[in-house]
C-alpha cells in the first residue's frame, strides 16, 4: 500500500488545496493569491514589499505622477457647493467675500469704511479681524442676477479651472498644486486689500490667473512649442486689461504674480535641494503676504 501524499494549502486560505509556490518567499499560494511575475508567481505580500522598494516616478518639478486630477475635482466641487450655499443664503457673500474694511449700519446696510464711525455702526472685514476672508472670497462667485456676468462668473471660472488645473496638477503633483492654488488666491486677495480695501470681491479668478502663469512658466521649463503658449498668455493678459473695466483687476494681477513666483521656484530649484527650496519659496511668499496684510490693516485702523 502506497503512502498518502501530503496535502498543501494556500498560506492565506488554509482550506484551499494548491501546489504553486511564491517564487520570492516559497510559500504555497492559490489561484486567487497568484500575482504574475517575470519568473513564476508572487504572493500579495511580496508584491507589496516589492512596490515599497521601487522608487516612485517624479515629474520635472518633483511631483508624483498621478493619472487622476483629484485636487482639481475637489476645488471645482468646493466652488460649486459654495455657490449652492449662496443661492440658499445670499448673505454668505457679504459674510465671507474678500473685504478689507467696511461698515454695517444700524439699518443692516453696508457702508464705506472710515476709522472713526458714529454710534450704531460696526466694522466688518479684515479691519474687524475677519482674516478668513482672504481665502473664503476665492471660493465664492457673483449671484445669478448681480454684476456683469451673473451665473457666467462661476461657469467661466470653473471651465478655466477644469482646463488649466488638470494640466498643472499632472506636472506639479497634488501637494505643490494645492500650495500654488492657495498662494495665488491669497496673492489676489492681498493686492485687493492693498489697492482697493473698500471693495467686496469674490471669485476664483485670482487663483486661476496664478494657474495661467504656472502653465506659462512650466511650458518654458519643459521646452514646449511656445507659439501656442505665447498666444495663450497674450490672451490672458488681454483679458486682464479688458476685464479691468468691470472686474477686480487687482485680484487677477495679484494671483498672476503670486502664481508666477511660486512656479519659478518650482521650475528652477536645484535638483539636489529641490523640495527644500520649493517649500522655502512658498513659506517666504506666505510670510511676505502676511506682513503686507498686517501692515495694511494696521494702517486702516
Amino acid at each position: 500500500m502506497e503512502p498518502e501524499s501530503a496535502v498543501t494549502t494556500c498560506y492565506r486560505h488554509p482550506k484551499v488545496e494548491c501546489h504553486v509556490r511564491c517564487t520570492r518567499c516559497d510559500r504555497y499560494i492559490c489561484p486567487d493569491c497568484m500575482r504574475e511575475a517575470a519568473v513564476g508567481h508572487h504572493c500579495p505580500e511580496c508584491v507589496k514589499e516589492g512596490a515599497r522598494s521601487v522608487r516612485q516616478a517624479r515629474t520635472a518639478f518633483g511631483g508624483r505622477i498621478t493619472a487622476v486630477p483629484l485636487v482639481t475635482y475637489a476645488l471645482i466641487a468646493l466652488n460649486v457647493l459654495a455657490y449652492v450655499g449662496e443661492l440658499v443664503r445670499p448673505e454668505i457673500v457679504d459674510r465671507f467675500g474678500m473685504l478689507g474694511g467696511g461698515l454695517v449700519g444700524p439699518d443692516g446696510g453696508h457702508y464705506v469704511w472710515q476709522a472713526v464711525y458714529p454710534p450704531g455702526f460696526a466694522a466688518e472685514g479684515l479691519v474687524d479681524g475677519e482674516w478668513w476672508r482672504l481665502l473664503t472670497g476665492a471660493f465664492l462667485h457673483l449671484p445669478p442676477t448681480e454684476g456683469t456676468f451673473g451665473i457666467l462668473h462661476i461657469v467661466m471660472n470653473m471651465a478655466a479651472l477644469w482646463n488649466l488645473g488638470r494640466l498643472v496638477e499632472s506636472q506639479l503633483g497634488r501637494i505643490r498644486y494645492v500650495a500654488l492654488y492657495l498662494l495665488s488666491a491669497l496673492g489676489g486677495s492681498v493686492l485687493v486689500l492693498l489697492l482697493a480695501p473698500e471693495d467686496l470681491t469674490v471669485g476664483a479668478s485670482g487663483a486661476i490667473f496664478g494657474l495661467g502663469a504656472a502653465y506659462y512658466v512650466m511650458s518654458r521649463r519643459l521646452g514646449y512649442d511656445m507659439n501656442a503658449v505665447n498666444r495663450f498668455m497674450a490672451g490672458l493678459l488681454l483679458w486682464l486689461l479688458i476685464s479691468a473695466a468691470f472686474t477686480s483687476w487687482e485680484g487677477h494681477l495679484g494671483g498672476l504674480l503670486a502664481g508666477a513666483l511660486v512656479t519659478l521656484a518650482y521650475a528652477y530649484a536645484p535638483r539636489e535641494r529641490r523640495s527644500l527650496v520649493q517649500a522655502g519659496a512658498c513659506v517666504a511668499l506666505l510670510v511676505l503676504l502676511v506682513v503686507l496684510t498686517v501692515g495694511k490693516v494696521t494702517a486702516l485702523t
